[in-house]
């Protein structure tokens, strides 16, 4: 009931209004890379649960071509921040934990990217989120955005989402023929919440096996598990959970937070001592609801959003 209320709660902003039309933007241009296989198409359908399948019989879901959605702050040269939706590598919450946060991160002074990304196996949807920060970065004149000062946020499996992305980063390649390609995709700063971030023990299994099916490699799991995969060059990061979320074991969110500690990467963690999963801006939330406000501060001291 819970899987299914998060679903239902955050999956369908309206997608046929005139304004919601007016600010999207294709991240590829021609050939897409990582296109599933038949095999792929034919697990992921396969493994689908039956919640997700009854959902998906009577909304039609947004098309799973990569896209932005973009929501510019009234701020000169602001912040940006690319933000991504979880859902499990299933579906994208693309309501309370895209459009409502970004209108938040308008609030403050930060212009959002609330990114479409794809539902296929990896690594199709970090390539998404890559070329992401590439495609704002490069269009950085265009938004009004300081390119110096461009993060990634995420929550549940789009805080997996985002923390590949930050501990997978390209360094982009000079010799690309595609100007986009040549800028690197390292964020500047990260925000997570309640995210999955291990495919070990204390990780999601539905997000693990829709992102790399049923049956990975130890070696496909180590990779994707990133509290292992933090470095010096990880960014700068805040964190929050509870440690009563029913779906994505809080310790999640500690590990990474101790591995980035353990590296020397300013991080803020937050584990609030009761609270549900996949809330948002958690305003209903009892102990939770105070993280905006958390985040905001810690954005003011990191001098990412002006004091």
């Amino acid at each position: 009931v819970g899987y299914a209320t998060y679903m239902l709660n955050g999956m369908l902003p309206d997608h046929d209004s005139p304004d919601y039309q007016r600010r999207i933007e294709y991240i590829w241009s021609g050939d897409i890379p990582y296109q599933p296989t038949e095999a792929d198409k034919a697990d992921i359908k396969r493994n689908t649960n039956f919640i997700v399948k009854f959902i998906q019989q009577f909304f039609e879901l947004p098309d799973n071509k990569p896209y932005l959605v973009v929501y510019t702050s009234s701020t000169p040269n602001s912040p940006a921040v690319v933000v991504a939706p979880g859902g499990s590598y299933i579906l994208r919450a693309e309501a309370h934990e895209g459009i409502d946060v970004a209108k938040w991160l308008n609030s403050i002074g930060v212009t959002a990217f609330v990114l479409n990304y794809r539902l296929d196996r990896h690594p199709a949807p970090l390539s998404d989120a890559q070329r992401a920060i590439q495609y704002v970065r490069a269009n950085a004149l265009r938004f009004n955005i300081d390119p110096q000062r461009l993060g990634i946020m995420g929550f549940s499996a789009g805080g997996h989402l985002a923390s590949t992305a930050a501990t997978h980063f390209l360094n982009g390649d000079s010799g690309a023929v595609d100007p986009i390609s040549r800028l690197s995709s390292r964020p500047d700063f990260m925000m997570l919440g309640y995210p999955v971030i291990s495919f070990g023990e204390i990780g999601h299994l539905g997000s693990r096996d829709m992102l790399i099916g049923p049956h990975p490699t130890a070696e496909l799991i180590n990779n994707l598990s990133n509290e292992k995969q933090v470095t010096v060059e990880t960014p700068p990061t805040f964190i929050w959970t509870a440690k009563t979320d029913g779906l994505v074991d809080y310790r999640n969110a500690v590990v990474f937070a101790d591995a980035l500690k353990e590296k020397g990467v300013p991080a803020e963690l937050h584990v609030f001592p009761e609270g549900s999963h996949g809330t948002g801006l958690a305003a209903e939330e009892k102990y939770a609801k105070a993280w905006p406000e958390l985040a905001e501060k810690w954005l003011r001291k990191m001098g990412v959003v002006a004091e």
